[in-house]
């Protein structure tokens, strides 16, 4: 297939089908593109094993969007969904942003749809709105300060005391918040549908099976399972806890890609992905799966799909993410 023939189908499926040689090296075909193009490969913790493997930088949204700020890559490529390689593009407007699968969305995300926000917000005049980065680019052009799972208690207590909060968009998150701050936030009913379909039941088996087990949580989860959860923090905070902690059995309530660096990092512990309801052996995000090894090659031969914004949405986001990033900063995040 000729290069303008596979651009033209790119752009025109917005997604990418193109064969490719069963025989090539998809490794270090990518680590060669990446030098000859001078790009950058920024993965988060929940993609498969073979993309975190390759990627220049892991991490959750925190440490990613530091990640977006601060390279000096001519290319970013964001093995991660929609959202995140929006931040990315907003963080370094001057920069080529690619998403290898522009259909990796975020259930969250599309919880809450920007025209539906603002009339929410119209009725809670003079709150501050602080939105979880986990939303469209167009959600926080209507924020004053973004916020991840790391950094978020910080962000709420950074607000002066007697200021109303509106928290978006994951409700979960919110009830976290109000507990772990005090606050009496203004919650819009928003949840991740990952972390709202772990089951109880069977997490309480694999505790009797499993006594010595500590159940680890990220709080996106619901309420009920967290007050159950020995520990309870980012994806980053979650893999940081089982390192530092001398058991050796973990149930895991997250994605369960981040097991990947568990594993890598502990070889000699065991990690349980905690089930859901359904009879799936685990609880992927089909989203973040949707980027393979193949469509993160085929993404930078071809330099697309590339995300585009508007510049006037690019200034009006960018505010609340410097303020979150700030506020970590000065917090020592």
């Amino acid at each position: 297939m000729s290069l303008q023939l596979a651009k033209d189908r790119l752009e025109e499926k917005g997604f990418l089908d193109i064969d490719i040689d069963p025989t090539l090296d998809l490794k270090e075909e990518i680590f060669r593109l990446k030098k000859e193009k001078n790009a950058i490969i920024l993965a988060h913790y929940y993609q498969e094993g073979d993309i975190q493997d390759i990627a220049d930088f892991i991490g959750d949204s925190l440490q990613l969007s530091q990640k977006a700020a601060a390279t000096d890559a001519d290319i970013i490529l964001f093995a991660g969904v929609h959202f995140m390689a929006e931040t990315a593009k907003i963080l370094s407007p001057e920069k080529k942003v690619l998403l290898p699968d522009l259909h990796a969305g975020c259930s969250l995300a599309d919880s809450c749809p920007a025209d539906q926000f603002e009339q929410f917000k119209k009725a809670h005049p003079g709150a501050v709105v602080v939105a979880y980065v986990n939303c469209t680019a167009e959600l926080k052009t209507l924020t004053d300060i973004c916020c991840t799972s790391s950094n978020a208690v910080h962000v709420i207590n950074s607000i002066e005391k007697d200021t109303p909060i509106i928290f978006a968009p994951d409700k979960n998150l919110g009830k976290y918040l109000i507990r772990k701050t005090g606050r009496d936030l203004i919650l819009w009913n928003g949840t991740c549908m990952v972390h709202e379909i772990f089951s109880y039941e069977k997490i309480h088996k694999l505790k009797i099976r499993h006594p010595e087990a500590k159940l680890i949580a990220h709080p996106e989860c619901e309420p009920e399972l967290l007050e159950k959860a020995d520990f309870i923090g980012s994806t980053s905070a979650l893999l940081n806890y089982t390192k530092q902690n001398h058991t050796h059995t973990f149930i895991v309530a997250t994605e369960p890609g981040i097991i990947h660096q568990m594993k890598k990092a502990s070889p000699e512990k065991t990690f349980i992905p905690a089930p859901p309801q359904n009879n799936c052996a685990c609880n992927e995000c089909p989203h973040m799966k949707r980027n393979t090894l193949e469509k993160v090659w085929l993404s930078l031969k071809y330099e697309l799909p590339e995300i585009t914004l508007d510049e006037e949405v690019i200034s009006k986001a960018r505010t609340c993410i410097d303020r979150m990033l700030e506020i970590s900063k000065k917090a020592g995040l």
